[in-house]
């Protein structure tokens, strides 16, 4: 590795520590690459357009993202939370399981952890904390906690994007993320119910069954929404991004028509949030088009692959020690940019050791979900920290019991290559 490619990532480093977005950063010294080894500096602007428009993977991104924001305007949360509070809310700790089933059903719509986070986590937070029933904290640790499995279950946001630089079938990754989503789900609820017992948290007054089956009936159109998505694209009817497509029109027709909650002015605004969150999501990944150009003409896949061949890494070492990687740059780095820049380094050696990429883009997601979580600079601990106005230390006492146990999923779905496979083996997948 050359001397410019020290530069180059010494600039990135050092503009993103000024508060320089990562994507910008990634750009500006890709081009500044390219002038210090004398290349034309538009090759920087044509893998960045390449990369973006010569993607149909990439459609699908926008058009989650527009579907998530609908259903946090519309009455789609409300009615999913209802449902939610009527199935689980009876237990001790209720509220707590409500947070982690509905994140469980929400992401079977949304694929992204923030909209969760910001969303259906925004109501229950107020739920948990009115009349004193949990410590702001404690709800804001549990939201963040919950919210990671969003990406998780299908459909996935940065299941896409690792789609996009692995050239995995997403369809295949959809499936490998459901056993450890519902895996990480009951093990938050295990370690929300031991947290009630030793805080003593209160028993939500139970919902009637006799209501049951209205509560059930109000939320269906909001229930219907995975379903589609799951049956259009397993069973042949749709492409991911056409399934995505799908997803935004009927968010849209459900809120606008049946539930009749969102407004023309309404649906504008959401549109222009949307764009505003895809052109944020679309810019950092321009970014990273240039710079793995700069990575691919430096060579630095191979050098490493080839570092860790010297080294006789077994196939289980190297997931470990991509693990404690991925876990340590997730405190310090956004998720998208661990995917589309650092992953992309370590898939040759991936695939010379054998391991599966459906698995391994599942244990990459995984980490990268965990990272949104970690202190010191988790994003969802700054979301949920202004949503509860909770202090951030706070926030984080109740948090460590939860990252603590999906730490120990990580390492079940790590070891366990059937948890993750299972579902997609039945499917056809030949992994």
């Amino acid at each position: 590795m050359s001397w410019e490619f020290g530069v180059t990532v010494a600039m990135i480093i050092a503009t993103a520590l000024v508060g320089l977005p990562i994507g910008h950063a990634m750009l500006a010294s890709s081009v500044f690459y390219l002038l210090l080894q004398g290349q034309d500096m538009s090759i920087a602007f044509e893998q960045m357009l390449t990369g973006l428009y010569g993607s149909y993977v990439l459609l699908a991104i926008p058009l989650f993202i527009f579907a998530a924001d609908l259903m946090n305007v519309g009455s789609l949360s409300d009615k999913l939370l209802d449902f939610c509070r009527a199935l689980v809310g009876r237990f001790r700790g209720g509220l707590g399981h409500v947070n982690v089933v509905s994140s469980l059903i929400f992401s079977g719509m949304s694929g992204s952890a923030i909209a969760d986070a910001v969303g259906m986590g925004r109501i229950i937070i107020n739920l948990m904390t009115k009349d004193g029933k949990y410590p702001g904290s404690y709800a804001g640790a549990i939201t963040a906690a919950s919210a990671i499995i969003g990406p998780i279950i299908p459909p996935s946001i940065p299941m896409v994007l690792f789609a996009l630089v692995s050239d995995t079938s997403i369809g295949f990754l959809f499936l490998g993320g459901v056993a450890p989503g519902l895996i990480l789900g009951v093990l938050l609820m295990a370690m929300n119910s031991w947290q009630a017992r030793i805080h003593n948290y209160p028993v939500e007054e139970p919902v009637p069954m006799r209501e049951l089956p209205g509560i059930t009936l109000r939320a269906v159109p909001a229930l219907l929404m995975p379903v589609i998505l799951l049956v259009g694209i397993y069973g042949g009817v749709t492409t991911p991004t056409e399934a995505a497509a799908l997803a935004a029109l009927y968010a849209f027709i459900v809120s606008t028509v049946f539930y009749r909650s969102v407004s023309l002015r309404k649906a504008y605004e959401t549109v222009r949030q949307s764009a505003k969150s895809t052109a944020g999501v679309g810019f950092l990944i321009a970014g990273a088009l240039a710079f793995n150009y700069v990575v691919t003409i430096e060579q630095v896949p191979n050098v490493i692959r080839d570092f860790l061949g010297d080294t006789e890494l077994t196939r289980i070492t190297f997931l470990l020690m991509v693990n404690a990687l991925l876990l340590v740059l997730g405190c310090l780095l956004e998720a998208n940019a661990i995917l589309l820049v650092i992953v992309p380094i370590f898939l040759p050696t991936a695939v010379a050791l054998g391991v599966d990429p459906v698995h391994f883009g599942v244990i990459v997601v995984v980490n990268t979900m965990i990272g949104l979580a970690t202190p010191p600079y988790g994003l969802l601990l700054f979301v949920v920290s202004s949503i509860t106005r909770s202090p951030i230390r706070e926030t984080i006492r109740h948090l460590l019991p939860f990252l603590a146990i999906m730490i120990g999923g990580l390492a079940l779905i790590t070891f366990l290559e059937d948890l993750v496979l299972w579902l997609p083996r039945l499917y056809g997948y030949k992994g």
